[in-house]
């Protein structure tokens, strides 16, 4: 048996654990035609199965008036099972930000965020339930992995927060979903294939897929060098996202303990190396956590490490998780961080903050839940 591919981290499931059931997102659409021959139908009922579920949103096999009445519900048992269900959603920001606790088959829970804004609607995707980075400021890295989402559970939460945001659930009218972040609970190349098969079932063109352009989607890592230099091969034009949160190894081993394994400057390599592949500048995301990373000197060091780049710094004021002792920096650090990233010509943005009121960090709704 082949072991992972490189830069895939291992996974052991815990005693018992049943795998997801086998799913229409989980298939290319000639597997989808075979799933469907082997359920004793015709292969083109998968092009409209497919239909209904990447296009119409139609989850119920009532809906689907174009398939016999006596084909639907074993159609729906061999390709289109309950995968999650839904345990409640919280909103705040005049409801146009909504975060779901989901709850998986095994009764793991997963955390999405969709986010409204005027020009445009993004959603925030968790792919692993809890996270095996163990990051010490994040909510996700203290409770640890549970184990990798499939490809279908991925996919489901942005097909359901589609659904949403076309039947007007959030306010403001109909509208379409124009970017994903795979920066929710887990880290995205750890759980390698199931992430790119996400993405390609979300930017494949109808029926086959959802039909989003690649250029919406942002996938963040932490930094697993062997993975961004194979999603550099993959001829995909998303955005990476790196999550630096400190210019220099020292401090950096401490914040994102990979970095023990793959230093700054080769993690910084990887994303040049995935920048000049896709055509796209890199984000590097740094949380500002008051007097640990927020020194005037850090900025400089950062600046240094990025001037002449293609990347732009996505500050993020730290959203506090309950008992920690990292929180926020003061409004005057913040300030200063920006400036002198401005001075070496960094392009800097100070990410809105949203969702403090519903346990907006990922991994805080479903802690409470435990």
């Amino acid at each position: 048996m082949p072991g992972p591919a490189p830069g895939e981290l291992t996974f052991v499931a815990p005693r018992g654990a049943k795998k997801p059931p086998r799913h229409l997102a989980d298939l290319s659409p000639a597997e989808r035609r075979e799933a469907v021959a082997a359920a004793g139908e015709k292969p083109f009922r998968a092009k409209q199965l497919s239909q209904h579920y990447f296009a119409r949103f139609a989850h119920d096999p009532a809906e689907w008036t174009d398939i016999p009445a006596a084909a639907r519900g074993p159609l729906a048992e061999a390709l289109l099972p309950d995968l999650m269900s839904v345990v409640r959603h919280i909103s705040c920001d005049d409801d146009m930000t909504r975060k779901t606790l989901w709850r998986l088959h095994d009764g793991t829970l997963v955390e999405s965020v969709l986010m409204r804004y005027p020009d445009r609607a993004t959603m925030c995707v968790s792919s692993q339930a809890g996270c095996g980075m163990n990051c010490p400021f994040c909510a996700t890295g203290q409770a640890g992995l549970d184990r990798n989402l499939s490809t279908a559970e991925i996919v489901h939460q942005i097909v359901d927060g589609m659904r949403s945001l076309r039947d007007g659930e959030v306010p403001g009218g109909p509208a379409r979903l124009s970017n994903i972040v795979f920066m929710g609970m887990g880290e995205p190349l750890a759980n390698y294939k199931r992430v790119l098969g996400a993405i390609r079932r979300l930017t494949d063109p109808a029926p086959d897929g959802v039909g989003l352009s690649q250029r919406g989607i942002t996938v963040s890592t932490v930094g697993l060098v062997p993975a961004i230099h194979r999603f550099a091969d993959e001829g995909l034009t998303c955005r990476l996202a790196v999550s630096l949160h400190a210019p220099d190894d020292e401090l950096r081993d401490t914040l994102v303990p990979v970095n023990t394994r793959w230093k700054v400057r080769e993690v910084l390599d990887a994303a040049w190396e995935y920048a000049a592949r896709s055509g796209r500048r890199v984000s590097i995301e740094y949380a500002l956590i008051r007097d640990i990373n927020d020194q005037a000197w850090r900025a400089d060091l950062l600046g240094r490490l990025l001037k002449g780049k293609r990347a732009h710094v996505n500050l993020i004021p730290l959203n506090p998780t309950p008992g920690s002792k990292w929180t926020a920096s003061r409004p005057e650090d913040e300030a200063e961080f920006v400036r002198t990233l401005q001075l070496h010509g960094v392009p800097v943005t100070v990410r809105d903050t949203r969702g403090q009121e519903i346990d907006g960090a990922c991994g805080q709704l479903a802690a409470t839940e435990r």
